[in-house]
């Protein structure tokens, strides 16, 4: 996948940064005015020694000891050059590298925390590599960070299944591939000719990994196994997953012909998933129908069981939801919705469209991945169950919106915003949805959406300026409303003489809604409205059944106004 078009037009802006990044204040140091240190802005952002060379594939080769709980390997990246000095390549401490080769010949390189300088060209700092196509493999060894707590918190993962025997993944979303392989750890860069990840363990167990398996050799006690994806990749969802697993697999018939679907469990699961990962060929034909098709044709779906409760790695999803339905048995709704469905089966599944098919350069922009793979949730409920089922859901999860801290995040630093951007962003597309009144167009928008921003990395205000021009209608307001503040909008509404009357407040300057005025019990008509002036509608009916009718499919305040002749 590359550098995206609107990643070049950073480029001179970020060099400039990332050279006063690399040449000012050493790692770990904040400033008066910054929570953040050069570290961050060196992991977060694309600066002159990551704008001048694009990954193109990743080849990961790695041995992990279970007992010592390292890896030992080589990465090699190769890349196009538009010719540069210096290469920072990620590799996180306390992994230690031991040499890097630029095409089989060693070259120099710099230690610095959780990077590596390297002197492409070898002939010093500023002597400059040409243009063209050229692969460098760092070799490395050592113990990576141990996850305490994933996937919430990141790392390899050294378990044992309820036998005793070893189960290892990696769950590394936001802290970075860069834990436990040499990378270019930003998500504006995906290789484009896809990647491989070539792992040597104990014959006794099995190795599984996004895409396909292309090749299997034992030797002396060791399988070696190695796992093919044709398509870019994010970083950070390509990881082995290590331990007695079994495998059963079946055909859907999709939009684009038959997919095959491989289900990968412990040993001693097989039974149960069999009778929950049927909901697997509903959960496709839904999010096909919603948002076109499976994006990964090529390298097939998988759901891999995980010692982890879950993570949306591409083509071969993190299951850890004990085969239960809802999220480890619970409803996030409240409304008895959410225990018809497996929470990790549907919700990371709708990831493989929104935030594997399209990617933010930047994870301040995550609700992109989150906001719609959370409102995924609701159209599946609604798939399955009818769509007063979704309605009920989406409004059900609204007492998990804290409001505490725009979803946004700061760019540039690797840092995403609030945690509302899963419900409180899926409320905001379902205002969307509603306001735009036509249920055709939304779901011809989300496949639009995956078809034009497919296999890309993008910023948050392509996509909301997407849906401003495919409308015809200007949303800039409403995502700046849900996105960018923590005001919830105020319908305030009147009524006097059989006359409903509305206006919006405490929202940001442009905001509108189209809003439902009832006329008359299941009759109404829609009307734009704003936060200039009231918006009347004749109708006969009461004020708790109006606001009743509102509050389902808006996330907004209301607030009753004393008509002017009862003042």
């Amino acid at each position: 996948m590359g550098l995206t078009d609107s990643s070049y037009m950073l480029k001179f802006f970020s060099m400039l940064c990332g050279a006063v990044a690399i040449l000012g204040q050493a790692a770990g140091q904040t400033t008066a005015t910054s929570p953040f240190t050069s570290a961050d802005t060196l992991r977060g952002s694309l600066n002159a020694n990551r704008t001048w060379w694009d990954v193109r594939r990743y080849d990961v080769t790695i041995t992990p000891n279970f007992s010592e709980k390292t890896i030992s390997g080589h990465t090699k990246i190769t890349f196009e050059s538009f010719g540069g000095a210096l290469m920072q390549i990620d590799l996180q401490q306390p992994l230690v590298v031991d040499s890097v080769k630029l095409e089989q010949k060693l070259v120099p390189f710099e230690r610095q925390n959780n990077l590596l300088l390297v002197q492409v060209n070898g002939n010093g700092a500023s002597a400059k590599l040409g243009s063209g196509r050229f692969s460098i493999t760092v070799y490395y060894h050592g113990q990576p960070k141990i996850a305490q707590r994933p996937p919430w918190d990141g790392g390899w993962i050294f378990a044992t299944d309820k036998l005793g025997r070893p189960w290892m993944t990696v769950a590394c979303q936001g802290l970075g591939a860069s834990v436990w392989y040499p990378c270019k750890d930003h998500q504006s860069d995906e290789p484009n000719d896809g990647a491989s990840l070539t792992v040597t363990v104990p014959e006794a167990l099995t190795v599984v990994a996004n895409g396909k398996l292309i090749d299997k050799r034992t030797h002396q006690g060791l399988t070696t196994s190695r796992w093919e994806v044709r398509n870019p990749i994010n970083a950070y969802n390509l990881v082995p997953y290590i331990g007695k697993y079994e495998n059963f697999s079946e055909q859907y018939a999709g939009e684009e012909g038959p997919l095959t679907c491989n289900y990968w469990v412990l040993d001693y699961n097989v039974e149960k998933a069999k009778q929950q990962f049927a909901q697997a060929k509903s959960m496709l034909q839904c999010f096909e129908n919603w948002f076109g098709p499976y994006p990964f044709y090529e390298d097939g779906y998988q759901l891999v069981e995980a010692p982890h409760l879950g993570m949306e790695h591409q083509s071969a999803i993190a299951y850890g939801n004990n085969f239960l339905n809802g999220y480890r048995g619970r409803d996030l709704s409240g409304t008895g919705i959410g225990t018809k469905w497996d929470y990790i089966l549907v919700h990371e599944s709708g990831h493989e469209w929104f935030g594997n098919n399209i990617t933010t350069n930047d994870i301040a922009d995550m609700w992109v991945h989150e906001s719609f793979t959370t409102y995924s949730e609701v159209l599946y409920s609604e798939c399955a169950f009818g769509k007063t089922a979704g309605s009920n859901y989406v409004r059900g999860i609204r007492r998990n919106i804290r409001n505490d801290k725009p979803i946004i995040g700061p760019y540039g630093v690797n840092k995403e915003g609030s945690g509302d951007m899963y419900h409180k962003g899926a409320n905001m597309i379902h205002t969307l949805r509603t306001s735009l009144n036509n249920d055709s167009l939304f779901r011809s928008l989300l496949r639009q959406m995956n078809q034009q921003f497919y296999h890309s990395t993008i910023s948050g205000r392509q996509v909301e300026q997407f849906w401003s021009a495919k409308t015809g209608a200007d949303y800039s307001a409403l995502f700046e409303q849900y996105l960018r503040t923590t005001q919830i909008p105020v319908v305030e509404w009147r009524l006097q003489n059989e006359t409903v009357e509305a206006r919006l407040s405490n929202c940001v300057k442009g905001f509108w809604l189209n809003l439902w005025m009832p006329t008359a019990e299941g009759t109404g008509v829609w009307r734009k409205v704003t936060d200039s002036k009231w918006t009347a509608q004749a109708t006969t009916l009461s004020e708790s059944t109006l606001e009743d009718l509102w509050r389902k499919d808006y996330y907004v305040d209301y607030r009753a106004i004393a008509p002017p002749a009862l003042r």
